[in-house]
């Protein structure tokens, strides 16, 4: 099997986070953040190849997609019928759109802030 650029990036231990939202802030201090990237998605957003990686994962765009976004409701995405390729597009052009935190530990993905999406987390951090 032949190794990409991005297989040897995801097996990095990264996490995908919003400076500004105080859940983030008090998730990552329950984390053990030991040899972790941290990312802020206002300042660089995601990119397509770690964004392909993840949805990959999660076996859907749609599942990183956070519909709580202020400009979820704004843009009447309800209201549409959205397709994987437009979630893709909307994940790339606006960070909001990510849900958060976005946990990469190795091969291990956790997406979002529910509680048992952070304790899962916490226990693979753990090992």
């Amino acid at each position: 099997m032949i190794k990409t650029e991005i297989d040897k990036e995801i097996k990095m231990k990264k996490i995908f986070y919003l400076d500004s939202c105080s859940t983030n802030k008090k998730i990552l201090k329950e984390l053990n953040l030991d040899g972790f990237e941290l990312q802020n998605i206002k300042e660089k957003n995601i990119d397509e190849e770690t964004l392909d990686w993840i949805a990959k994962k999660a076996r859907s765009y749609e599942a990183l997609f956070s519909k709580r976004a202020r400009k979820y409701k704004e843009l009447n995405l309800a209201e549409k019928n959205l397709k994987e390729e437009d979630y893709k597009k909307l994940l790339l052009e606006e960070y909001t759109f990510l849900k958060r935190p976005f946990i990469i530990n190795e091969e291990e993905v956790f997406i979002g802030n529910s509680k048992k999406t952070i304790e899962a987390a916490k226990q693979s951090l753990n090992k």
